[in-house]
């Protein structure tokens, strides 16, 4: 049953997803444009909201149904509905204070009671969370608001390589290699710290718009330790075969637990056939059917659809796609060098990865120099080191001006990844309004190094510091004493103005004035 525009409206107000003042201000813009007043069609109400980027087409649906709960999780603001996959579903939201737009994925409510389940969605979150690469998909924060647990991850704008193969047909062979050697990195930090994949594929590689590649969803990462908890809890609720059929090794179909990180590279080799010919190395055939063929059969040369892919390029893809395990590269970083030798090859410079964006707010002096920048973040440094010997005020205190440190609302943290200068790092927090100024190298925070500096100075800079203070205090004394004379000298001028003025002007009302005196 459609509602009408003021019950709409009331819903909308109900939900908290804005305030009073700027939906004051759209609708006021939305009676200019309807001849003076609301439309009565509360769906042609929701269109103009959305149009005026107040509310989301996701959220006007919900609103239109009457609904007005759900739209917050703790700290964030659902926008839209990203996906949905057998262990989460998965939101755009923003950060209701940073305004940073974020992914969530939510654990499903039947889940919550499996405390085992919970167990392990938390600590393989921790494990997520502790993979740091500019190709692999960030997490941030893992919480729970009203039995509804949630990863908060890095949203990245773009496509993923299915898409763009579906929408565009498949890849050029500098820009496949381009894609699977960022994938391989990703992958290759990955496995160093003990996380396997499992289910590499095309959806599961997102491209942004500068070229950049990053890895999502390790919800099927398996811990390469037999001995840690984390693989205990893993196996236990992996007892069906885990992965992509189009993009699974033979030897994952067997035994989804007994695998190593050459099970990736498999995923990966199928991933560059897709992004080469446009389909999976087997696209025929029932799902058992597949499963068989990635045990038994080598894929058609890439050549029948592509006849003019590169020997070596096409070279690289099959050694990916051997099913003896040890016939395949036996890590990421043999991938890496071998398509960064082709690229070479072609005359391209691949050594260096894609820059990683990092998120600062846009300078007022684009003209500044790299050297000026260098020099304000060691002049933050040696404020920080200022405060260490004067007493122990924190940098978040310095700034306030007071003794107390600042509130959250008060001091906030833009960034979320380290800035890097020389020796000297300035680290900033990805959600907590956390900042911390540390050295990697000279201890530039040291208290004891800036307290041996002012004990090494001479006797003769203590007299010129002296010297100094007592000048600046004879000079402002001067500037006072002149201000003050000079101020006095003008009230008196500005009454002897005003008496002649009055005099001139008002001859009269000054003689009564003096006769009654």
């Amino acid at each position: 049953m459609a509602i009408t525009t003021r019950k709409f409206l009331d819903i909308l107000r109900r939900s908290k997803l804005i305030d009073d003042a700027p939906l004051k201000k759209a609708l006021r813009l939305c009676v200019e444009e309807n001849d003076g007043a609301l439309p009565n069609d509360a769906k042609q109400m929701a269109d103009f909201l959305i149009a005026q980027n107040v509310i989301t087409k996701w959220q006007s649906k919900k609103l239109l149904d009457k609904k007005y709960k759900g739209f917050f999780l703790g700290k964030y603001k659902l926008l839209g509905h990203i996906g949905v996959g057998g262990m989460s579903t998965v939101y755009l939201a923003e950060h209701t204070l940073m305004k940073r737009l974020r992914a969530i994925k939510v654990l499903p409510r039947n889940r919550v009671d499996d405390s085992s389940y919970l167990e392990r969605f938390y600590r393989e979150a921790q494990a997520t969370a502790a993979l740091d690469h500019p190709n692999i998909v960030r997490a941030y924060d893992i919480d729970s608001a009203s039995e509804t647990h949630y990863l908060v991850m890095e949203y990245v704008a773009g496509r993923d390589l299915m898409t763009i193969v579906k929408d565009d047909g498949p890849t050029g062979f500098i820009e496949t290699a381009q894609y699977i050697l960022q994938a391989a990195r990703g992958l290759d930090h990955a496995h160093t710290v003990g996380m396997i994949h499992r289910d590499v594929k095309p959806a599961n590689l997102l491209v942004e718009e500068n070229g950049q590649l990053k890895i999502l969803d390790m919800g099927l990462a398996l811990m390469n330790d037999d001995d840690s908890e984390l693989a205990g809890l893993t196996d236990k609720h992996n007892e069906k075969i885990l992965g992509t059929a189009d993009y699974l090794a033979p030897e994952q179909a067997l035994n989804s637990h007994d695998i190593d990180l050459r099970a990736d590279i498999y995923g990966l080799g199928c991933t560059m056939y897709y992004a080469l010919t446009g389909h999976p190395p087997f696209p025929e055939g029932t799902l058992a059917q597949r499963i068989a063929m990635h045990q038994s059969k080598m894929p058609p040369a890439i050549g029948v659809d592509r006849p003019d892919c590169p020997d070596q390029l096409a070279a690289i893809c099959f050694k990916m796609l051997q099913k003896e395990v040890d016939n395949r590269y036996q890590n990421c970083l043999e991938i890496s060098v071998a398509l960064e030798t082709w690229l070479q090859t072609q005359g391209i410079d691949a050594t260096k990865n894609v820059a990683d964006p990092i998120h600062l707010p846009p300078r007022q002096d684009a003209n500044q120099s790299t050297d000026t920048i260098v020099e304000a973040m060691h002049a933050a440094v040696a404020v920080a080191n200022h405060v260490a010997v004067g007493g122990g005020a924190s940098s978040a205190q310095l700034i306030s001006g007071s003794g107390s440190a600042l509130s959250d609302s008060q001091f906030m943290v833009v960034p979320d990844s380290s800035i890097s200068t020389g020796n000297s790092r300035i680290e900033l927090g990805t959600e907590g309004a956390q900042q911390s100024l540390q050295s990697t190298t000279h201890g530039l925070l040291d208290g004891t190094t800036t307290s041996a500096v002012v004990k090494r100075m001479p006797l003769w800079g203590w007299i010129v510091i002296a010297l100094s203070i007592v000048c600046v205090l004879l000079g402002t004394l001067v500037v006072v004493y002149w201000a003050v004379m000079e101020t006095s000298t003008k009230q008196t001028t500005q009454q002897q103005t005003n008496s002649f003025v009055i005099s001139e002007v008002f001859p009269q009302s000054v003689r009564a004035y003096n006769d009654g005196s």
